[in-house]
């Protein structure tokens, strides 16, 4: 970094430093401001994500309005709450597993997981307990987009870290995660946002056709790894970990390509099953069918 991205970086870290002390409650109403002042500034935002759940859910246009609304302020909650990963993991008394048989079978596996999750609840927290579910030096591993600004990415990177989870950018990062999966370890993709065509597989999401991105799929296809859809949900002031059960890449038949739409679908299909059932915590303001399939004459 620069001097003076450097001089951000010690700035931001001085400010999320304060945060930190208005912990969990004082947190979620900063978060809950954050989106409702979001909501009424940005209305090209706010009519997106109500065209988006009337579309794609069929609420008229009040319940869409209302959803909409509370979506917001879940997205404003989960941009702060990564200055509070390093004080939420398995231990929490927070956090409720929903199914805990599912939650044995997960930190009991010794295969390559890939876990396929969402802009849904609160995913920035979700990277400290995916830190926590094994122990070094198996990998524990989060592909996520970097930020062009040097001094954000450092602050974001030093967040996301705080409890033993690499966070590796998604450009060039196949390569690190063949290794890591080869190695048993768990490498979490969100895999519910819009992606270019040439990265995409096109399938069915929420009744419209989407681009999906492919690559958590090849990779767990070529690693037969598991694929594994895992959330962090709020649920009041606590948080509730979901999970379901696996897709087991190294049972599907086919070709490769066949093989990769298969495991594609499953976690597309997952992911859909969360935000049908919480509709509100899901992040309806991003233009997620944007990207569109070009049939061939």
């Amino acid at each position: 970094m620069t001097r003076s991205e450097r001089l951000r970086f010690h700035l931001l870290c001085g400010a999320g430093h304060v945060l930190r002390l208005l912990g969990f409650p004082g947190t979620a109403f900063l978060g809950n401001l954050t989106g409702r002042i979001i909501w009424r500034c940005v209305p090209s935002r706010r009519l997106l994500a109500v065209a988006n759940i009337m579309r794609h859910l069929g609420m008229d246009r009040e319940s869409a309005e209302r959803t909409a609304k509370a979506s917001f302020c879940h997205t404003g909650r989960s941009f702060l709450e990564i200055l509070l990963t390093g004080k939420f993991g398995m231990d929490s008394p927070r956090l409720r597993i929903e199914s805990p048989e599912l939650m044995q079978k997960l930190r009991e596996c010794d295969r390559p997981i890939v876990a396929a999750t969402a802009h849904y609840g609160s995913w920035e927290l979700l990277a400290s307990m995916l830190g926590q579910l094994y122990a070094p030096p198996r990998p524990r591993m989060v592909v996520v987009r970097r930020y062009h600004d040097a001094a954000v990415q450092a602050f974001i990177a030093s967040c996301r870290e705080a409890t033993g989870a690499d966070m590796i950018g998604h450009r060039n990062a196949a390569m690190s995660v063949i290794r890591a999966l080869h190695k048993k370890g768990i490498v979490a993709f969100l895999v519910d946002h819009n992606t270019s065509s040439s990265e995409a597989e096109f399938l069915p999401f929420l009744g419209e056709v989407a681009a999906v991105n492919m690559g958590p799929a090849l990779l767990a296809v070529r690693t037969k790894a598991l694929v594994w859809p895992v959330v962090l949900m709020r649920e009041g002031p606590d948080y509730v970990f979901r999970l379901k059960d696996p897709l087991d890449t190294a049972t599907l038949e086919g070709t490769r390509e066949e093989q990769i739409k298969q495991a594609a679908t499953f976690y597309t299909q997952a992911i859909e099953g969360f935000i049908r059932e919480n509709p509100e915590q899901w992040f309806w303001m991003h233009d997620r069918w944007k990207t569109k399939e070009h049939v061939k004459n």
